[in-house]
């Protein structure tokens, strides 16, 4: 082999050689991605006292999702502040919970520390008529105690928490957001920070019926020709076939009535008293009587999406925080009421609660004095 070619074969290897232990060398260089630490879920029941005897017959005994972050089974002196996230209409707590990834979704922004460690809280107000309105009624029950008393005492009592407003935050979806604003409105004290998202019938105004609707409505169903129609004939699939029930359950309640409540138009005749009921219990019509209140919290957030046919009560919810001088924020987006939840709930829900409640440093434990009997450990 000529000189000049052996001295090129010999710097090529030398070459690959040096370039293989320089990709080696970076590559360990480079720190491998951040395993994501795992929070734990539990699913509990939390009896309400609030609650018995409804006349509706629901349990009192309610379903409750509690995810626990990922520090709180090693840090045994760590307290965490809560956040209580109320479901929507028509399909209850855990499909929410499921539809919202709320345990993938805490595990990711908690590891990456985007989000503060926290508990979060998701009970569970599906009822006869799908759905509670986080309303006080004797058909439904008193959700509003439920929501304030029962289950915050409870959590408060059975788990690590920092057992102040300052580090409670409240949020909701749909009925949820609707709930949120009611509880902060009647309820100061209890949370500091706010997130209705996408917020229900913050106008709730029935009218008397159009005779043409009238006989829209009476009219026959066209023939239902594939099979997937024959399906929707036979009742399969309409989620707020019972709206107008849970509203009159919530809002309008009557004992001496064979179903427990009344609505605004029944056979035929429009209620105006039923229906002025209606109006007192919608937010944009209840605000003026809590201004004091909502001035109390620490921060409140409010969104809704421009294709939400909620759109304009939102915007006109937001006009009259700002009316009233009550400090918020409100963020529309490109989205319907429903496709970007997920999203939301992870990417501007779980941040605005780290960046707006109290968090607390470890604290050590107290010192016990010495006895003859063993001391009992907290099950918390």
């Amino acid at each position: 082999m000529l000189p000049h070619l052996l001295y090129t074969a010999r710097s090529m290897k030398r070459a690959i050689a040096f370039g293989l232990l320089g990709t080696l060398l970076a590559s360990a260089q480079v720190p491998a991605a951040t395993a994501v630490k795992k929070g734990t879920v539990e699913k509990i029941k939390v009896h309400g006292k609030s609650l018995e005897g409804n006349l509706e017959g629901d349990s009192p005994d309610r379903d409750v999702f509690v995810y626990l972050p990922p520090s709180y089974a090693t840090n045994k002196t760590r307290r965490y502040p809560v956040v209580y996230f109320l479901h929507g209409y028509g399909i209850g707590a855990e499909r929410y919970w499921n539809i919202m990834t709320v345990p993938e979704a805490a595990d990711k922004e908690m590891t990456t520390g985007n989000v503060k460690e926290m508990i979060l809280v998701h009970p569970d107000a599906f009822t006869k008529y799908d759905g509670s309105m986080y309303s006080n009624s004797p058909t439904t029950g008193n959700w509003e105690a439920y929501l304030t008393q029962d289950l915050v005492s409870y959590v408060d009592t059975h788990y690590r928490t920092i057992a102040k407003p300052d580090s409670r935050g409240l949020a909701g979806h749909s009925m949820g957001g609707y709930g949120t604003f009611r509880l902060a409105m009647k309820y100061p004290g209890i949370f500091s920070s706010l997130y209705p998202m996408s917020s229900c019938c913050l106008m709730n105004n029935p009218q008397p019926p159009n005779p043409d609707q009238a006989k829209a409505k009476a009219a026959p169903p066209p023939p239902a020709d594939t099979a997937k129609d024959k399906g929707k004939a036979k009742g399969g699939g309409n989620g707020f076939a019972n709206v107008t029930k849970a509203e009159g359950a919530a809002w309008s309640p009557n004992p001496k009535s064979p179903v427990f409540f009344d609505l605004p138009t029944e056979d035929g005749k429009f209620r105006p008293e039923i229906a002025a009921k209606w109006v007192a219990n919608s937010p944009l019509a209840m605000l003026d009587q809590y201004v004091s209140n909502m001035k109390k919290y620490h921060a409140i957030m409010m969104d809704c999406g421009l294709s939400d046919g909620l759109i304009t009560t939102n915007r006109q919810m937001d006009a009259l925080l700002t009316q009233f001088d009550i400090p918020h924020s409100f963020e529309t987006y490109d989205g319907d009421h429903n496709n970007r939840v997920k999203e939301r709930f992870e990417t501007k829900v779980l941040p605005f609660f780290s960046g707006n409640l109290m968090f607390a440093q470890a604290v050590a434990p107290k010192k016990t004095v010495a006895k003859k009997s063993v001391a009992k450990q907290s099950s918390k």
